[in-house]
């Protein structure tokens, strides 16, 4: 395949406002020894996107500048030491950066095969909440069947795969949210809903469970939930935390129930962990979760899809928080 010599994407020099962004055009990315070049189709539109346009959460070192961290397309180039893929192979990948463009260079230990049933923008949908959710969920917080959870942000893209996953396995859900339509969203997943603007979550997880509380606490809310968090968990419960939505720091945060509970709390991001963690997560994945994929058990929730020249648009939907489940961009058929 003869390439083109420049892309298009995503103009976003943070710090940056959703009407600043532009499309431009730039030299086409040039694969690591280790990378493939991918032809991108969709991408996927995440939170850290968002941090990163308003410069709160610049991109590690060696990484694309360029918006996006998850893309679904064809492998169009390989380097020298890549494996496991040939030009052609349609694939989903974990992206480092530059995702918002019609090509992209990623590690090639960051791909997964595209799963068989999906289009584009569902195959793009599945990275970085796949691979959060397992990460975080699974292997930090060893969540186990017969176990119970509490996912908060329960109609978000990981919260959807997080409630789907957890189901799939075994555990049984509980599920914030704050809206009828949300709730019904998360009732339809297999979850147990929350409306949090109606009643205490801490309240709801106390009776639902005779008070016992539940295993595991998957939370991005951060500071405001960190008490009642730690009130819902169950005697050698896990707090795992993968955002602070609303705030790091928690003031009057009591510490004596973690050690009369025998808690746990951890948590992680996932940009920064080297391509050898992420591979190990894309080979658990893999082995797993993909099988669940392919028996429809567990798929991706799509609210809205934009084309990338609607890409701001886009970013105001994931700020305003309407969306249930997967805001995502159309980047070529």
């Amino acid at each position: 395949m003869k390439l083109p010599e420049t892309m298009r994407y995503v103009e976003a020099p943070p710090p940056c406002e959703t009407g600043g962004m532009r499309i431009g055009q730039a030299p086409l990315p040039v694969p690591r020894e280790d990378e493939l070049l991918i032809r991108v189709m969709a991408a996927g539109v995440n939170r850290p996107d968002i941090q990163q346009r308003k410069g709160l959460y610049p991109p590690p070192p060696g990484a694309s500048p360029i918006l996006g961290l998850e893309v679904a397309g064809e492998v169009v180039e390989i380097g020298a030491r890549a494996e496991g893929f040939y030009p052609g192979h349609k694939v989903t990948a974990l992206c480092n950066g530059g995702g918002y463009a019609e090509y992209v260079a990623v590690p090639a230990a960051q791909c997964l095969p595209w799963p068989a049933g999906l289009d584009a923008v569902s195959a793009a949908a599945l990275p970085e909440n796949f691979f959060t959710v397992w990460a975080n969920l699974f292997e930090m917080g060893h969540l186990a069947a017969g176990e119970r959870l509490l996912v908060h942000g329960g109609t978000s893209g990981i919260g959807t795969i997080a409630i789907q996953l957890a189901v799939a396995r075994g555990a049984k859900v509980f599920a914030t949210a704050g809206s009828y339509a949300k709730c019904a969203a998360i009732e339809r997943l297999g979850g147990i809903a929350i409306n949090y603007t109606e009643v205490d979550f801490a309240e709801s997880i106390a009776l639902a469970t005779e008070k016992r509380g539940v295993d595991v606490v998957l939370d991005m809310i951060g500071a405001p939930y960190a008490a009642r968090n730690i009130k819902c968990l169950a005697r050698d419960g896990r707090l795992v935390l993968i955002a602070f939505m609303q705030g790091s720091k928690a003031p009057e945060f009591d510490l004596l129930p973690i050690m009369m509970k025998r808690l746990v709390i951890t948590g992680s991001t996932m940009r920064p962990r080297t391509t050898a963690e992420k591979g190990a997560i894309a080979a658990a994945l893999k082995k797993h979760a993909w099988p669940l994929l392919g028996a429809g058990k567990v798929a991706p929730l799509i609210d809205r899809v934009f084309p990338l020249e609607q890409v701001g648009a886009a970013h105001a939907l994931m700020e305003s928080s309407a969306h249930i489940g997967k805001v995502m961009l159309k980047v070529a058929d």
